[in-house]
């Protein structure tokens, strides 16, 4: 019963999903933190040249990845959101360069790209 297709893509989907809203969650709440600590200083410039304030960056930030969390729980635009995170963790390597954190980040592109090529229909 529990060795099945459907099961395995939901527990990864579940798992996912809590890591993305654990982390958004935490932009609303400690925005300052992930603004000193994460949001590199030529961004932060970037951001206010086009008027958005830094803060609202890491806002922005917050949403999308509370947006990511929830198409993996609902199964909604799954695959679309999957390779956008995706290409939001690449973006975050090419900005703040290998740390701690990328061992996490490799997880998530992982379990992400698993989503991504799961087949749309299967027989177990």
């Amino acid at each position: 019963m529990f060795l099945s297709v459907r099961y395995s893509q939901f527990v990864i989907r579940i798992g996912l999903a809590a890591v993305f809203v654990w982390f958004g969650v935490d932009k609303f709440i400690h925005p300052q933190y992930w603004l000193d600590a994460r949001v590199p200083q030529a961004v932060q410039t970037f951001a206010a040249s086009i008027r958005i304030q830094p803060r609202d960056l890491i806002n922005l930030i917050g949403l999308f990845e509370v947006l990511v969390a929830l198409s993996l729980v609902t199964g909604y635009f799954m695959r679309y959101f999957a390779v956008v995170a995706c290409a939001f963790l690449l973006a975050n390597f090419v900005f703040n360069g290998i740390h701690l954190e990328t061992v996490r980040d490799l997880g998530l592109i992982g379990g992400l790209v698993a989503l991504v090529i799961w087949p749309e229909r299967t027989y177990s």
